[in-house]
């Protein structure tokens, strides 16, 4: 595990949009509210080009990433948005050194395949949390800013989960077990199967949220891993968020059948209520940081540490 420090008001924070485009409005949202937090914003000119997939080309989205990741005066990256993009940025990323201090990367969704990079080539801990996008909308509850900003600045060293659902008897009769967070997006994390950045979750909880993707999608990728044997020595599975994906007939979704299907199927825990994802509440989830997770009068308790220090 490598540790991060809190940031200091008046610090650096390097954006990047290395997946989908964001309009005019939300890139000044998002340095309003770096600069509210008493942040530097540098966002890069020209991040965003009318392109008909990205933000930008593949080696301009690279650039901006590489500027931010080699740069000595900042030790933050914050991603702009997700949408699709950053896996294609990874085959240049692999041919960069490992720096030799490490930055803390925040960002969901897409950005699930730079912290799997990140964490499995260069051993970092990043932060899968709000988009930048997000926390510059006025609507964001409260109690998520007020978190997302103890975190990052400190005092707070820890994310507490509560109140998580068992979903098989492996999770209902689980010991405390101390162990690491891996995941994030779980259709980002099917595309990187066959790839040299395929996620590895020996030894590890495997988080998953999704957002559009209907029951029989979600149940294929389950297969899908466990076929290539990332359920074995997984030590438990936590289900994130899971929204939208009606089907068209009822216009009701197919996830608590599909979920009971696979805590039924599996040997290893699985749990529900994680408040992180593509939901309003999406609260931090440090990945590859130390973290205990126990069952207590029915319920889970997952305490992640945040890798933050002073």
């Amino acid at each position: 595990m490598t540790h991060w420090n809190f940031l200091e008001k008046g610090e650096i924070i390097d954006v990047i949009s290395p997946g989908y485009p964001s309009p005019t409005h939300e890139v000044e949202d998002a340095r309003r509210f770096l600069f509210n937090w008493g942040l530097i914003p540098r966002i890069p000119k020209g991040i965003i080009k009318p392109h008909f997939l990205h933000a930008h080309e593949d080696e301009k989205r690279f650039e901006f990433l590489k500027a931010a990741i080699q740069a000595k005066d900042s030790r933050v990256i914050w991603c702009l948005r997700g949408g699709y993009g950053s896996n294609r940025l990874l085959p240049m990323l692999a041919k960069l050194k490992k720096p030799k201090e490490p930055k803390l990367m925040i960002g969901i969704s897409d950005i699930t395949s730079l912290h799997t990079f990140l964490i499995q080539e260069w051993g970092w801990s990043t932060l899968h949390g709000p988009l930048l996008v997000s926390m510059g909308r006025d609507n964001l509850p409260p109690k998520l800013e007020k978190e997302m900003k103890r975190v990052v600045f400190g005092p707070q060293t820890e994310v507490e989960f509560k109140n998580l659902k068992p979903l098989n008897d492996a999770a209902r009769k689980m010991k405390p077990t101390k162990s690491k967070i891996v995941g994030g997006n779980l259709t980002v994390m099917q595309s990187g199967f066959g790839t040299p950045w395929q996620i590895k979750t020996d030894n590890r909880f495997l988080f998953v949220e999704d957002l559009g993707e209907r029951g029989y999608r979600i149940d294929r990728m389950f297969e899908q891993f466990r076929q290539a044997g990332l359920f074995k020595k997984c030590h438990g599975l936590l289900l994130g968020d899971f929204l939208g994906g009606v089907e068209p007939v009822t216009q009701k979704d197919n996830f608590k059948k599909v979920f009971k299907r696979w805590a039924d199927d599996l040997e290893i825990p699985m749990f529900q209520g994680l408040e992180a994802g593509h939901a309003l509440m999406q609260r931090p989830v440090p990945l590859n940081t130390p973290c205990v997770l126990s069952v207590e009068n029915g319920k889970g308790r997952l305490v992640v540490q945040t890798g933050g220090q002073e």
